[in-house]
């Protein structure tokens, strides 16, 4: 109903009806669930606006006081009016007419101001009843505690409270009620009571309003005040040994009032500390190229040998905490890294027989990306993601254990609760970083329903810590250039600006290192990727920061040689890529190991060792620690072995030698594994508990096939301004398929008509007018004035679409 009107509706339906476009498109808006499907009619859009999990995700997405505002309605007698609900909520004065028009809003409430009524479902979701207390802590009524009692009963009680006698038991419990109601005659009443009966009803006064009458001596203690209640009907018996208050009682002790404690205002969001927008953009940067390499390095660890997945899916615990090891972080962040890789579509499970992870082909897309798109692939995947990395390590709700990468971790709310957290800090100046607790504070008043479960609180936690993480905020507060991904849903245009914002804060790639004489090389900034992975081959990582060092050691130099480079080769990348000259030690090292590394060569016999150093064969032989290799000499320069190659050249490793490994001809076998990519796949789909806001394009186009639905079912007239729609004659029609697919959308986003050819069930093509409101997944819903009535047709049975004036 909108706010001028002043006719009473008889049903939600009616007041819908009166509504304005623009108020039917905001309804939709703000709850996107009932536009799937679209409902015929206002009446079928009334009917789905009352069903039960509809409005129970309405309510989740009110705030405290609005909620307040409904729980007050939910006691209140119904219809109620302002007035009488303004006296349930003293304080709330001010605020109160914002909460209502948004209960109206979202068709949770409807009736004039002087008659008030709360959507069925809420009313029922939100009152007290005779088993259930509601959240103000307030029982059922008199009446509905009364439901079951015998007519002398309802007698007696009107005796004992020295009311007259009635005729029925309906009339017997209107007295008692008005008694009750009334809070000089309720006064005196209980200026007769008892102390421990007066006692009694303070504790349940507010809440919750139920009490036990105990048992054995307590019972006998309290056994006469709580009769001297129960014999006056101010306490109602409700199961064995259990009494409860009536609702109406107890408000009259409260002094009208629904709740203990009004919350009409929210809580402030301060920001005690108010960074330099630079310096919070700078210090986000830096954990952004942290999260690029973070992953970049996980992701290359995995490819040539990926860790096994677990037979219920998942990753292991053994491997989870290698991965730690690897990063240098702890397991909580690598899972974060883990399902963030996952998210973003760069990691799955390659589907063999022996199921293993290892990157996706998108991995080298994303490799080869400019940074900037490489960080937004990232971060929009986390802001519309709904798996949850800090659940991995607890349980599912039949035990099993939730893994890494396994399944179980969807939790629909938490895109939603991510956004919100992050619009709380875009709505402080920029640079504000307020502390967690604050953001908690504001996020449970906005919305109580949501994170009254305690899971859902963790889930706004963990999102400001995995926000500074990945360098959506540095220092506590949002990034400027995170500022345009708050959109939603996310448009290109958004993804585009925060590039641009983000590109100048990423420094350029160098080319160089600077090699110390304490065998390191110290990298000033980011390397190119090509030198990184070379230095990562030649070289150990010591640490990571604003610069990284690498060590050099026999090790490092040995794998640089496995992977085929030759010595001329190392020097040669050593003189190139270092700012000074090469220090006399490391090149001293280089050929050390070059000058052992080859000089046992292992081959297939079951294996053999093979040098031209008889002495060091002969060493070889000597040494305890050789015997699990069972090596015997076949010749002066030829030792074979039992174990095959592969372990052979570990186990010679492991002892200090450097050998190789050959071919049958001799040559030396480069030992470089192949990289290992996972045939093409998908990022996974986030699993949201609603569906996403829709455009106002789709909303006006509903809220026109809506209007036209109702007309055609005869409950409303023609909306204005439209016009009779065209007859359509000759042939239907018959056009390419992509060409009538783009008719169809161009008159949903324009709300134009449509007539197609279509082929029904008996496999004749008929015309049809259609007024299209969505196109997508191979359908196309819309109003059919041809049937007059909203329908979906499947576009593959569609022969041609035209567009009509």
């Amino acid at each position: 109903m909108t706010s001028g009107s002043t006719d009473s509706p008889r049903t939600l339906a009616d007041e819908l009806r009166a509504r304005s476009d623009a108020e039917l498109s905001e309804l939709l808006r703000t709850r996107p669930d009932l536009l799937s499907p679209l409902p015929g009619d206002l009446s079928e859009l009334a009917t789905r606006a009352g069903a039960r999990a509809s409005v129970v995700r309405a309510l989740e997405h009110l705030d405290t006081f609005t909620l307040q505002t409904a729980e007050a309605l939910a006691v209140a007698e119904r219809p109620c009016s302002q007035h009488a609900l303004t006296a349930l909520l003293p304080g709330g004065e001010r605020r109160l007419p914002q909460a209502l028009a948004t209960l109206r809003a979202r068709a949770l409430l409807w009736g004039r101001p002087d008659g008030l009524r709360l959507v069925r479902t809420a009313q029922e979701l939100l009152a007290p009843s005779a088993a259930r207390p509601s959240a103000t802590g307030l029982g059922p009524t008199l009446a509905e505690a009364a439901a079951g009692l015998a007519p002398s009963r309802t007698q007696a009680l009107l005796a004992a409270c020295g009311l007259p006698a009635t005729h029925d038991p309906v009339s017997a419990v209107a007295a008692l009620t008005a008694l009750f109601r009334d809070p000089e005659r309720l006064a005196a009443l209980l200026a007769e009571a008892p102390d421990a009966a007066r006692s009694a009803l303070e504790r349940l006064t507010w809440g919750p309003p139920y009490g036990t009458l105990g048992s054995g001596a307590e019972a006998a203690r309290t056994g006469a005040p709580l009769r001297w209640l129960l014999d006056r009907g101010l306490l109602m018996p409700t199961q064995p040994g259990t009494v409860v208050l009536p609702r109406e009682v107890a408000l009259t002790l409260r002094d009208g009032r629904a709740h203990r404690e009004l919350h009409p205002e929210p809580p402030e969001l301060t920001a005690p500390v108010r960074h330099d927008t630079a310096l919070v953009d700078a210090t986000a940067a830096g954990a952004a190229h942290r999260a690029l390499d973070t992953v970049e390095t996980l992701l290359t660890s995995w490819e040539t040998e990926g860790p096994p997945v677990l037979r219920a899916g998942g990753l292991g615990v053994r491997e989870l905490k290698r991965v730690a090891v690897t990063l240098d972080v702890p397991e909580p962040e690598a899972v974060f890294w883990l399902e963030l890789a996952y998210a973003a579509g760069l990691l799955a499970a390659d589907g063999a027989a022996d199921e293993r992870y290892a990157p996706t082909p998108a991995y080298d897309d994303w490799l080869a990306a400019p940074t900037g798109e490489r960080w937004l692939r990232l971060a929009t995947a986390w802001l519309a993601g709904t798996r949850v990395p800090a659940l991995v390590g607890d349980r599912d709700g039949k035990g099993r254990l939730l893994a890494a990468l396994g399944p179980g971790l969807d939790r629909g709310a938490a895109a939603d609760l991510r956004h919100r957290t992050l619009a709380l800090l875009a709505a402080l100046p920029p640079g504000g970083a307020p502390e967690p607790a604050v953001v908690l504070d504001r996020l449970r008043w906005e919305l109580p329903r949501r994170l009254a479960d305690p899971a859902r609180e963790r889930l706004a936690r963990t999102a400001l810590v995995e926000a500074e993480t990945l360098g959506v905020t540095g220092r506590g507060a949002l990034a400027g250039y995170a500022r345009p991904l708050l959109d939603r849903p996310a448009e290109p245009a958004s993804v585009a600006a925060a590039a641009e914002l983000l590109a100048p804060l990423f420094p350029e790639p160098v080319d160089q290192v600077l090699l110390q004489a304490d065998l390191t090389a110290v990298a000033p900034g980011p390397l190119r990727r090509d030198l990184r992975a070379t230095m990562a081959l030649a070289a150990d990582v010591e640490s990571t920061g604003g610069a990284t060092v690498y060590r050099f050691t026999p090790g490092s130099i040995r794998r640089a040689l496995d992977a085929g480079w030759s010595t001329d080769q190392l020097h040669a990348f050593l003189a190139e890529v270092s700012r000074t000259p090469v220090p006399q030690p490391l090149d001293y090292l280089v050929d050390d190991v070059a000058r052992r590394h080859g000089r046992l060569r292992v081959g297939a016999a079951a294996s053999y060792l093979r040098s031209e150093d008889e002495t060091a064969l002969g060493q070889l032989l000597a040494d305890r620690r050789c015997e699990p290799l069972r090596l015997r000499r076949l010749a002066p320069t030829v030792l074979v072995s039992d174990l095959p190659p592969d372990q052979l050249l570990l186990r010679l490793r492991e002892l200090g030698q450097a050998p190789a490994a050959e071919t049958i001809e001799g040559a030396v076998v480069t030992l470089r594994a192949e990289s290992h990519r996972t045939p093409a796949r998908s990022a996974p789909v986030p699993a949201p508990d609603a569906p996403p806001p829709a455009d106002d394009a789709l909303l006006a186009a509903a809220v026109r096939a809506v209007r036209a639905g109702d007309h055609a079912a005869g409950a409303a007239p023609r909306p204005a301004g439209a016009g009779r729609v065209p007859e359509v004659t000759g042939p239907p029609p018959r056009t390419a398929a992509a060409d009538a697919l783009a008719v169809l959308r161009a008159a949903a986003a324009e709300g134009g008509l449509v007539a197609i050819g279509y082929v029904g069930a008996d496999g004749m093509a008929g015309h049809h007018v259609l007024a299209p409101v969505r196109v997508s997944g191979g359908f196309v819903t819309a109003f059919d004035h041809t049937a007059d009535e909203v329908r979906t047709y499947p576009i593959h049975r569609i022969t041609g679409a035209a567009p009509l004036a």
